[in-house]
Parts: C-alpha cells; structure tokens; sequence
C-alpha cells in the first residue's frame, strides 16, 4: 500500500493495519523456522510496511498530515 493510500484512512484503520502487519510479520518468521515459507522477500516487504505504517501515525502525532477522523477531514486547528 502507498503512503498517500495510507494517509486517506482514519487513524484507528491504520492503527488496526499496523496490528495486522505486525501479525503478518510474525506469521512470517514463523514458517521462515519451519521451512514452510518459499519467497523469503515477503518478510522484507512486511518490515517496510511496518516502517510505512508506523511513519505515518508519527506524522500524525507531530501534526504534519492531516487524516479523516469520522470522514471528515480535521485541519491543523481543528477546521472543517
């Protein structure tokens, strides 16, 4: 998923993506050790979604993207 994909979804859905990734991770690591896992590429991909995901509820803390809350998008000062 894109950044600007990511960034048009409330911050409860991406908190709620960032759970399934980490899950996903996990899920992943898990059959890399039982040798069940073919495309070991799929791991790296799951870390920079982790990164991607975790950037941007950064960027939300410190104010620099707006996200929709209840689809309606709230500005820097809580316009609407």
């Amino acid at each position: 998923m894109k950044p600007h994909e990511i960034r048009e979804k409330t911050l409860e859905e991406i908190k709620n993506d960032l759970t399934a990734a980490k899950e996903n991770l996990r899920t992943l690591r898990f059959q890399l050790v039982t040798s069940q896992l073919e495309k070991t590429s799929l791991i790296k991909q799951s870390k920079k979604e982790i990164a991607r995901l975790e950037t941007i509820i950064k960027e939300h803390e410190l104010g620099k993207h707006q996200l929709t809350v209840s689809n309606v998008k709230v500005g820097v000062e809580g316009e609407i």
